[in-house]
């Protein structure tokens, strides 16, 4: 069995990381910023609304690709105002592209 964790020193390796993103997130272009940035980047995984204002995504590539997006996600687009990102490990993975889904 061959071990495709992701090296903490390189940052080389596949990760999955689930974000959810708090602030005036919703109704400013978020979650469309944030597929065209994905798809810059060649990350699989989606990104919704949630019903209690928020903004949630599982970014799914190169560890080093998936941090710089979740960098670029605390400013986001032009008029949001990210105040907060909560960070973990996916559980999923395996995604064929980066797509919008319906609010949850």
């Amino acid at each position: 069995m061959t071990d495709t964790s992701p090296d903490p020193s390189t940052g080389d390796g596949n990760i999955a990381v689930h974000a959810r993103i708090e602030g005036r997130v919703q109704g400013v272009w978020y979650r469309a910023w944030t597929v065209e940035e994905a798809c810059k980047r060649d990350l699989t995984g989606w990104v919704r609304n949630r019903n209690d204002g928020s903004v949630e995504a599982v970014f799914c590539g190169p560890a080093k690709v998936v941090q710089s997006m979740i960098t670029a996600c605390h400013d986001g687009p032009t008029h949001a105002r990210v105040d907060r990102i909560h960070e973990e490990p996916a559980l999923e993975d395996g995604f064929a592209t980066f797509e919008k889904r319906p609010t949850a």
